[in-house]
């Protein structure tokens, strides 16, 4: 079976300036699509410093998507768009999000910014006939004591998708989702880089080792092409059997 070709696609990642979001972008990129990514810095160049943020070939617009205004005004990354990939997330430690301040922003950008970006590109997915690919992640299947709107957001986040892919699947707009488990990036360092933390988790992952952003992407292109034709409204589920 040949690998996914995006050659001539366009390609938006909401959240693609570091971590899963970059390597999803930067899997695209190299399969031929144009891309576009969003992130809360001014400037791609000031990710010249951030640890799995490479974002050379890719357009780049600096977007809060936990502010809605930002997200209407921002420029059109095209003029038409094939796939919407939103890998935005936000997380507070420290018992942060049990305050109304941390429980808001979380909320805002890990959920409310999910059905803001969809709806402001709604008409060129429909156009393009296109692709939503949402990243929630395994918290949206488990308690998690320390962070309860990271919890909630990514609960909210998987039945968006299958609220979505039932809704806009007559427009012929694919909605679909992944779950990542234990990724190694710059937001899971509180455990990654924490000895027993990072010993505790990987005796929970069956195939023994963290998760790396081109794990998620491999999956996320499978969503966007035309492998998956017929998967509509599914998260995937891709964690190393951590949810077994």
């Amino acid at each position: 079976m040949n690998d996914p070709d995006f050659n001539g696609k366009t390609v938006l990642v909401v959240g693609g300036s570091s971590g899963i979001g970059n390597g999803v972008a930067r899997a695209f990129l190299a399969r031929g699509a144009r891309v576009c990514v969003w992130g809360t810095r001014p400037t791609a160049e000031d990710y010249a410093d951030v640890e799995g943020s490479d974002l050379q070939g890719l357009g780049y617009s600096c977007v809060d998507v936990g502010v809605p205004d930002q997200i209407a005004a921002a420029p059109d990354p095209f003029d038409t768009l094939d796939v919407l990939v939103l890998c935005q997330g936000a997380v507070i430690y420290r018992r942060g999000e049990y305050e109304q301040e941390g429980w808001d922003r979380v909320m805002a950008v890990n959920l409310d910014s999910l059905l803001h970006c969809s709806r402001r590109f709604y008409p060129q997915l429909k156009a393009s006939r296109g692709s939503v690919v949402i990243v929630s992640s395994i918290s949206a299947f488990r308690a998690n004591k320390g962070n309860p709107a990271y919890a909630a957001s990514k609960s909210g986040a998987v039945s968006l998708t299958r609220t979505l892919g039932q809704a806009w699947a007559p427009d012929g707009i694919r909605v679909n989702g992944l779950a990542p488990g234990l990724v190694d990036t710059k937001l899971t360092k509180v455990t990654t880089e924490d000895p027993r933390r990072r010993e505790a988790a990987l005796a929970s992952i069956p195939v023994g080792r963290l998760g790396l952003p081109d794990d998620m992407a491999g999956a996320v292109l499978f969503l966007a092409s035309p492998w998956a034709a017929y998967v509509c409204g599914q998260t995937l589920v891709v964690d190393g059997g951590a949810t077994l």
